[in-house]
């Protein structure tokens, strides 16, 4: 039912309840910027799909449907004392209300005659002489028919014959018949809900009735989801003609408020004829105005990659430099891994989203550009932008918060649904085709209403579905597909393939190994245009790469399972991969994985420190999954598989502790942790195909003085003498190892702990007056090493790593400031 003021050009309010109580919705999106109150009308003698109503009413809330901030008060006019209006307001402003949206509803006070509840289908009167036809497509699933139907304004539901309903498609008996056509018959009604597409790619859902009858239907139920209106001529301004105009802006904040003006230079025939034409087409859409602005950029043209079309640009930098810059909305994208399992999807494309974002009037002027002319032969016309021009700095941020703001309401009203929004994309997820449905027919009116431009190709409903350079299917998520430019000239174009491999890392696993030795190309001359080639080893690791490509994908979560993470890989390069497990699954039973891969996660190419031991891998990646999964499903992991190295036996919570109060990094990894540690990875290729990393629990160094043999070490800076020195324990004697090293003191003293370390194998002391020295040793069992341009450093270092991992006994090492034994030796 559809009620109408007649003082108005549109339709208000509007129902498809066919029973009590029955609730109105808005036909169109309504913006309410302010707390004042604002009225929609009722017309209570409009025939519609409930009967003529011409007893008392009750007009309430529904608790259910209208949002807790609108608060609505039924009441009259003074002017039409018949006339039955609803006042609504917004307690917490601004809101926007979509169509669709339930405002009230309305509860007669007396009971109906059954057959007045039957609904009617009568055949209405044609405005013209020639009924009015149009051609659709009716749609369940993956089939589709095309129809050709009669548009009926009085009709109340929409009707198919018999004869075009597939049989496949199911129908139910429903209570009650359906009058009007040819008397009264029992009513049959589509089980599914079938998408109607108009023939402009209007869209429609509902579940039509199916009669014995000669032609396609087309009632209000569906004209409403379409728009259909009819126009009469020179209506008067309406309430909707005001809240449509005033869209929500973003007011700039301006660094100086004097005027910027960079002169306009020369274009050649060719282009300019290609700008003026351009010009008239923004002009026409509305999307810049004349001007007279002290304010100019610089505009020009440039030819679409294989196309014989232009594309405007204006050179906004010096207006850039005087804008404050917005702190960033989204700093990512949605990872489309959290979209459950088999839910349904929907995509849609925002076409040219900038140039229908409208400025704020008070910032328009200063994006001013002039279209020269040729020997300034005529003033040139000067023009400014109305919607936010491609090149500001901060237009990418107005985008995300404007079309934000468009559909907070709509995922508040659609709440079974998952919106994930992105600058242009938004893909909206369901589990069912009928929660789908509602919520994609509340994004697209949502979007239409604030002058959004959609194209029907552009809305995507069936898999594969491409979104942000990903391909969803009903399970897997992988790439498209990546362009790899094998033919690598310059830095530049080392930085553009690693920069897209390092893209697609998190879903297909490309590991630091696998990509070490591109990242290595990196190295050398910083100039862009400095030389490149591939070497044999990057080579390989291309050819690497397009196999995991080919071969690796992640998963769409199940919402029933919790999330895993596992480490693996082997030392220096470690890396994680977030998880899900089924365990009522086994991999040799049928073709479906018990794996579903979420996210693989890596540590950085570069290291921060010089030497990093194998425990602080373990906690940098530990932390960084936990951050991650906190960013991606808002939980902590169940269980965190970590690679303990045990001869026997199960992990103990005192060998746990142990582990955890030796390594600080791991505390801190593990703070506030309540899940599972495991040592065990689950029985899958994908995890036991590398070689394995343990960490062992067993460390060689002893955290007090042995009762043993004592080293002492010291070094000369003048002298470059590397000293070491011990008393025999046979003969009660000191002897000495005196060498001379080349180098800083640190190199000399890390000379002679290296000799130290190669001439006992036995328990001993270590103690040494280099604070880096000591640092040095206690951090070297099984640590990887930075790459460092010292290259006798780098030697010592490697021996001294080398000599502590294979070391069986165990050493004591201590710093203390100053030998007085030595100084006679290194003198």
């Amino acid at each position: 039912m559809t009620y109408t003021d007649h003082d108005m050009a549109q339709p208000i309010l509007t129902t498809n309840s066919k029973y009590t109580p029955y609730r109105l919705q808005l036909t169109e999106g309504l913006h309410l910027k302010d707390d004042n109150w604002n009225f929609v009308s009722v017309d209570n003698s409009e025939q519609g799909t409930w009967p003529r109503v011409k007893g008392k009413l009750i007009v309430v809330g529904d608790c259910k449907h209208t949002p807790k901030e609108i608060e609505i008060l039924p009441g009259t006019l003074d002017n039409n004392p018949g006339k039955f209006v609803l006042w609504l307001r917004c307690t917490h402003p601004p809101t926007f209300l979509p169509k669709g949206q339930t405002v009230a509803q309305i509860i007669p006070t007396w009971e109906h005659p059954e057959e007045d509840n039957i609904p009617t289908a009568c055949p209405g009167h044609n405005i013209t002489e020639v009924k009015p036809q149009v051609g659709c497509e009716l749609q369940v699933g993956d089939e589709a028919i095309n129809i050709t139907g009669l548009l009926h304004t009085d009709m109340d539901v929409t009707v198919i014959p018999a004869k075009h309903w597939p049989s496949r498609w199911a129908l139910e008996n429903v209570a009650g018949h359906v009058q009007g056509i040819g008397g009264m018959q029992l009513a049959k009604q589509s089980k599914s809900v079938v998408q109607i597409k108009g023939p402009k790619g209007q869209l429609a859902s509902l579940r039509p009735f199916v009669l014995d009858y000669r032609e396609p239907l087309l009632g209000r139920d569906l004209m409403a989801q379409w728009g259909v209106t009819i126009d009469i001529p020179d209506p008067p301004q309406d309430f909707w003609a005001a809240v449509a105009e005033e869209r929500p802006t973003h007011k700039l904040n301006w660094k100086t408020d004097a005027p910027v003006w960079v002169e306009q230079w020369p274009l050649s025939k060719q282009k300019l004829k290609a700008l003026k034409e351009l010009v008239e087409e923004q002009l026409a859409k509305g999307h810049i105005v004349e001007t007279t602005s002290p304010w100019n950029s610089p505009v020009f043209v440039i030819r679409k990659p294989g196309k014989d079309k232009w594309r405007l640009l204006q050179d906004l930098r010096q207006i850039n430099n005087v804008i404050e810059d917005m702190g960033s909305l989204q700093p990512g994208m949605p990872t489309p891994t959290m979209l459950p399992q088999n839910w349904k999807l929907a995509v849609i494309d925002i076409k040219d989203c900038f140039f229908h974002i409208p400025l704020h009037p008070d910032d328009a002027p200063r994006f001013a550009f002039s279209v020269p002319t040729v020997n300034r032969e005529a003033p040139r016309k000067r023009y400014h932008w109305r919607v936010l021009p491609q090149g500001m700095k901060v237009s990418p941020i107005i985008c995300q918060w404007y079309v934000a703001s468009l559909l907070s309401p709509v995922r508040v009203a659609a709440e079974k649904a998952i919106i994930h929004h992105y600058m242009d994309d938004v893909l909206v997820c369901a589990p069912t085709d009928d929660v789908l449905s509602h919520a994609l027919d509340l994004t697209i009116n949502a979007l239409v209403v604030a002058g959004f431009e959609l194209q029907e190709d552009k809305v995507q409903r069936m898999p594969p579905w491409r979104y942000l350079g990903l391909e969803i299917g009903k399970r897997t998520i992988v790439p498209q597909k990546l362009e790899i430019k094998a033919k690598i000239q310059t830095l530049a174009d080392v930085h553009q393939l690693c920069g897209a491999l390092n893209w697609v890392r998190p879903w297909l696993g490309l590991t630091t190994e696998d990509l070490a030795p591109l990242f290595n190309l990196l190295k050398g001359g910083e100039e862009l245009s400095s030389p490149r080639e591939l070497t044999p080893e990057a080579k390989e690791a291309l050819e690497k790469v397009q196999h995991l490509m080919s071969t690796r994908q992640a998963h769409r979560c199940d919402p029933d399972l919790p999330f895993k993470f596992i480490i693996m890989g082997k030392l220096p390069h470690l890396h994680g991969v977030i998880f899900q497990w089924r365990n009522n699954i086994k991999k040799d039973q049928g073709r479906e994985d018990p794996l579903l891969i979420i996210e693989w996660v890596f540590l950085s190419h570069q290291r921060s420190k010089r030497m990093t031991r194998p425990q602080e891998l373990v906690a940098e990646l530990i932390r960084k999954a936990r951050v991650r999964i906190r960013e991606l499903a808002g939980c902590d992991f169940e269980c965190i598989h970590i690679p303990i190295g045990l001869r026997s036996g199960q992990i103990t919570k005192a060998m746990l502790e142990h582990l955890l109060q030796e390594n600080e990094a791991l505390q801190f990894a593990l703070d506030s942790f309540t899940g599972q540690i495991s040592i065990h990875r689950p029985a899958h290729k994908i995890f036991n195909q590398d070689a394995k990393f343990t960490l062992n629990l067993k460390d060689v160094r002893s955290r007090k003085p042995l009762e043993a043999l004592t080293v002492f070490t010291d070094a000369s800076g003048k002298s470059h003498k590397s000293v070491m020195t011990w008393k025999d324990p046979q003969t009660q004697q000191w002897e000495a190892d005196v060498a001379e090293v080349e180098g800083s003191p640190q190199v000399a003293e890390l000379a002679a702990v290296v000799r130290a370390f190669e001439r006992f194998p036995e328990p001993f002391n270590l103690v040494t007056d280099s604070a880096y020295v000591a640092g040095v040793v206690s951090r070297a069992d099984q640590a990887i090493l930075q790459e460092v341009s010292n290259t006798a450093l780098f030697e010592l270092l490697s021996k001294l790593v080398k000599l502590v991992s294979h070391r069986e006994q165990p050493f004591f090492v201590m710093h203390t400031r100053s030998h007085h034994r030595f100084a006679r030796v290194c003198s």
